[in-house]
């Protein structure tokens, strides 16, 4: 088996990535990220010394960035489900709703979580209702983005949605996504209910101890 993923089941990002493989059924081998398998790390941080997952290996070839590796596989691996349609101007539409997911769901969602495991002293209460200010504009956004679709961007499921499941799964967590958000709710539960992110969600359920503002009895 020529690829290589190295992830964590609860990641986000490793989450995003294995949507994708899940999508078109691509076979791989999981390198799994932990304390119990720190030979695993240590071959790890050698490909990528920035230290930070997931990272795919395909023979020599080293991909790194969820969004890189869902391209990746969509042009060297391709199968039944493309993450990015052939029309550069449709793609351009795909990619940016990927940016946003990333930027202003993930990135905001992750401000918040990391803040909860600093030492008491080094917390940043101003930089946390920053980012809660930034998930309610993105929400009230994306709701009225979704009214009357069914994913993000086209007439069906692709590399935006594969960001989209993870990062608005752990932001409602998070930051509870407000009631008034129909659509946006509506949009998270057809997530939910994808296979592809539903087998990354139980994948993920041994690990729902280790999220730092407790994992919510729901989902």
């Amino acid at each position: 088996m020529s690829l290589k993923l190295y992830a964590h089941p609860f990641s986000s990002y490793c989450q995003k990535a294995l949507v994708a493989f899940y999508e078109n059924g691509t076979p791989f081998e999981w390198k799994m990220l932990s304390p119990e398998h720190p030979e695993i790390y240590a071959e790890f941080a050698e490909l990528w010394p920035l230290k930070r997952f997931p990272v795919l290996v395909d023979g020599k070839r080293t991909i790194t960035e969820a969004t890189c590796i869902v391209e990746y596989l969509d042009l060297y691996h391709p199968g039944p489900t493309p993450m990015l349609p052939r029309d550069p101007k449709e793609a351009l539409d795909v990619r940016g709703m990927d940016r946003f997911f990333d930027n202003y769901i993930s990135t905001p969602q992750q401000k918040i979580v990391f803040n909860a495991i600093r030492p008491e002293g080094l917390r940043d209460p101003h930089g946390v209702g920053e980012a809660r200010e930034m998930l309610e504009l993105a929400y009230a956004w994306l709701d009225r983005h979704m009214e009357g679709r069914e994913w993000a961007v086209l007439d069906r499921f692709t590399l935006a949605d594969c960001g989209a499941a993870p990062f608005l799964f752990y932001a409602d967590w998070t930051h509870a996504i407000d009631a008034r958000f129909r659509h946006l709710h509506a949009y998270r539960r057809r997530l939910l209910a994808r296979p592809s992110f539903a087998r990354a969600v139980d994948e993920a359920r041994p690990y729902r101890s280790f999220f730092p503002l407790g994992a919510p009895d729901r989902d």
